[in-house]
């Protein structure tokens, strides 16, 4: 199949690029290797999930959030506005599509795709002019290799695989990971009463999701320095010293450290209250595991009906891109950094890769649109 653009992944980031050629009126072809559109959101997130930014900072290109909606939404709110989203801008995501192969053909001048379809289980061709790479950055969950786990004697999931607390009740789980997905599984745990520990190795910011609000308007005007201290002293007035429950804070503001490393602050939901209060044990260093018994570094051991790891996830264009080395690093990120993160040579573009969430993905869209209309009116 010829078109002028192929665009590899649904996910907001996929769909917000679409929506921005579909107004300039630029042919495109979006491949899902999934059943539906924001498959993340749709199969792989846990039940109490919401939005932790404001909606003003999650609405994609060219459609707005409605003023009616609450101001931090439920997932299913926010997957409603993105089934709606498809609608408005008629994207048709060719579904079940999984890409094996994209190569640059220099004679041609175009990229050829091929991509095998798990319906007929056919490989399929597609030649376009424009690549644009909207896989995203949570393609594969990330479970590491610790010693022992093969050993482990009860359940081992990843947090893209865990809903809800409900069938831990009254069992001992420990949470491997401590961003905001470890921290909320954590707490919908202890809300479910099982007997929750989590793995905290790391020094994190701990913050609201008010003050990260208030944060992202304040840069608009002030620089990071000021945005991260003011942060800092709210946070520090709201937690207190988070240390003696082995919570250590980073040197580097979380506006910073987010730009910097794209680790983000944990937006607490309520998990500081009940690390306090003990219903939540902070277990650091895992050395190693004997079937259901955990060993820690501080000598420690523990008994564990389930293992939840929130260890994040990997890309997977290093997988299908050809000649990958010369465009993405080791994590598979584009080698440019932000802001040119997004465009690469030879027509190749990125979108949803800069670490920044929701509200970088509609920025790369915008971007990648606008250059891809722009070379169309220069050739």
């Amino acid at each position: 199949m010829q078109t002028e653009v192929v665009i590899v992944g649904a996910g907001p980031s996929g769909l917000a690029t679409a929506a921005s050629l579909h107004i300039l009126a630029i042919p495109y072809v979006v491949l899902e290797k999934d059943t539906c559109s924001a498959s993340m959101w749709k199969l792989r997130t846990y039940d109490r999930l919401q939005l932790h930014l404001a909606k003003r900072f999650c609405e994609l290109p060219h459609m707005p959030i409605p003023r009616n909606a609450p101001t931090y939404l439920p997932k299913a709110q926010f997957i409603q506005y993105l089934d709606a989203y498809v609608e408005r801008f008629n994207i048709n995501p060719v579904y079940s599509t999984d890409v094996q192969l994209a190569s640059y053909d220099e004679d041609s001048k175009t990229w050829r795709v091929m991509a095998r379809n798990a319906l007929t289980d056919e490989v399929e061709e597609y030649r376009s002019r424009f690549l644009v790479v909207a896989s995203g950055e949570n393609c594969e969950g990330f479970i590491p290799d610790l010693p022992g786990l093969q050993s482990f004697s009860g359940e081992i999931l990843h947090s893209s695989s865990y809903k809800s607390g409900r069938p831990y009740t009254d069992k001992s789980v420990l949470v491997v990971g401590s961003g905001n997905s470890g921290m909320e599984v954590a707490y919908d745990l202890a809300e479910h009463q099982a007997r929750t520990s989590i793995v905290i190795n790391s020094p994190l910011h701990v913050v609201t999701k008010e003050m990260i609000c208030m944060a992202m308007v304040m840069l608009g005007c002030l620089p990071v320095c000021l945005v991260d201290a003011l942060v800092g002293l709210l946070a520090k007035w709201k937690y207190g010293d988070l240390s003696r429950y082995g919570i250590v804070r980073p040197t580097m503001g979380p506006m910073r450290l987010k730009a910097v490393t794209g680790r983000s602050a944990v937006i607490d939901v309520g998990t500081v209250e009940k690390i306090k209060t003990g219903e939540i044990k902070v277990v650091k260093g895992i050395t190693n595991i004997r079937a259901n018994e955990v060993e820690f570094a501080d000598g420690n051991s523990y008994q564990y009906d389930a293992i939840v790891f929130a260890t994040g996830f990997r890309t997977n264009p290093r997988k299908w891109l050809q000649d990958a080395d010369s465009f993405l690093d080791e994590e598979g990120y584009p080698r440019e950094k932000f802001p040119n993160h997004w465009k690469g040579r030879n027509d190749l573009y990125f979108v949803g890769f800069a670490r920044s969430g929701l509200p970088a993905c509609s920025m790369d869209a915008l971007n990648t649109a606008n250059d891809i209309a722009k070379k169309r009116t220069v050739s």
